[in-house]
């Protein structure tokens, strides 16, 4: 089985979720010998192949395509912060390649807009099924995200609408075969404005074997300023919707309880004025000393591991999260959770059980969660412990892929019947 994937962006030095989840997928599919594609925009400046792409060591084949993001006038800035975190690019390459890759099964985009449109419009004219996972958000979001997402370009005209029209670029959902998501909440909203598509819940997987290595000792070398402290940790790229702002906010009253303590922040700056923002709210308090940026780290990285194992709880303040996948790879490191109540977290965390909710804001909330954790080491092991178990009963990468490979094999099936009914 040849299974076509198609990103919106792939720069393994902004590694995210998406980026993430598709390795995992890969890796697990390949073991079942269904071959991945994946089809992402070349880098801006030229870069060589290298064996140690982190989807091709995964067994995937990286192909690259020309893409543009079609808005005259755009400030430089304005441009990269859509190349990193948003945008609706366009490419006048990618319909020639989906047309001419051979021995395609299932065209599997992991984006919506004109690059969604141009993959379900191969499918099409290929008689493929089609296959759309949302990685974020599209009906189950915050209604300032929501109004953030949906914003006209600002600073530019955008020329790309007609070939959006064209592609179909409003309708990826309406046309496609099988709509994926990894939150429930946004699963059920879809079967509402979707009736009768095949919608799945397909939650992101973790390599567990990778997370109960020791990796301590690596996290350490990166920041030796973590040893002997309380480490509380904060994974996700460096932007507003991660919402890191507020967490430095609650950083002094942290340290004043807790004078052990240090706060890292884990993740790729996607948001180059927000970074900087960042920086500056951390100088003006006064915190350089307790609060460390790592910068991006590669998928997998013994110093990312490291500090999840080494942490003792892992923080997401985010205002939205339709999944978490942190919240998985902190528990297969052994570290509980205390995360904003987003679908996301609520559909994962068990309050008291598995780790800790706080509202959006509610600076009370969330210092008596994190008091309890640093101040009761047993309870949050117990926490720590039942999210483990639960990784490895429903979120192991080996039992994902074999669903996913399960509903390709129905897709196919179906699209056979349709097209040769006798």
């Amino acid at each position: 089985m040849r299974v076509a994937h198609i990103l919106r962006k792939y720069q393994p030095a902004e590694w995210g979720g998406t980026e993430t989840a598709l390795q995992r997928l890969t890796e697990g599919l390949s073991r079942l010998e269904v071959q991945s594609i994946v089809y992402c925009p070349a880098p801006e400046q030229a870069t060589k192949g290298s064996p140690r792409d982190p989807l091709a060591v995964a067994g995937g084949s990286v192909r690259r395509f020309r893409a543009c993001v079609p808005v005259w006038g755009l400030q430089p800035d304005a441009r990269r912060q859509m190349l990193s975190v948003g945008g609706n690019l366009l490419s006048f390459d990618l319909p020639r390649l989906l047309a001419r890759e051979p021995g395609l099964d299932v065209v599997h985009t992991h984006t919506l807009g004109r690059l969604g449109g141009i993959a379900l419009a191969a499918a099409r004219r290929r008689r493929l099924p089609a296959v759309v996972t949302i990685h974020g958000g599209v009906l189950d979001l915050p209604a300032g995200v929501r109004r953030e997402l949906a914003a006209p370009v600002r600073g530019g005209l955008e020329w790309g609408r007609l070939f959006g029209w064209w592609w179909r670029a409003r309708h990826v959902l309406a046309d496609a075969d099988a709509i994926l998501t990894c939150n429930p909440r946004e699963a059920e909203l879809l079967r509402q404005q979707y009736p009768g598509r095949h919608i799945l819940v397909q939650p992101h997987g973790v390599p567990l074997s990778l997370y109960r290595t020791d990796h301590r000792p690596a996290a350490r070398a990166a920041i030796p300023r973590i040893a002997g402290r309380q480490l509380l940790l904060c994974v996700g790229r460096i932007d507003p919707v991660k919402n890191q702002s507020w967490l430095v906010e609650c950083a002094p009253r942290i340290f004043q309880r807790h004078p052990q303590a240090v706060l890292v922040f884990a993740g790729a700056c996607t948001d180059a004025a927000y970074g900087a923002a960042l920086g500056h709210k951390v100088a003006a308090l006064g915190l350089d000393d307790r609060v460390y940026f790592t910068g991006g780290l590669p998928p997998g990285d013994p110093r990312l591991i490291g500090l999840l194992q080494s942490a003792r709880v892992v923080l997401l303040p985010s205002l939205s999260e339709t999944f978490g996948l942190v919240i998985l790879e902190a528990w297969a490191a052994g570290t509980t959770v205390i995360a904003s109540r987003t679908s996301g977290a609520e559909s994962l965390v068990s309050p008291g059980k598995n780790g800790g909710l706080f509202k959006h804001g509610d600076a009370l909330g969330f210092h008596t969660e994190l008091n309890r954790v640093l101040l009761d080491p047993n309870q949050a092991a117990h926490q720590a412990a039942a999210g483990a178990r639960l990784v490895e009963r429903e979120y192991d990468t080996a039992v994902l892929a074999r669903r996913m490979q399960t509903l390709y094999a129905m897709l196919i099936e179906e699209k056979n019947a349709l097209h040769h009914p006798a």
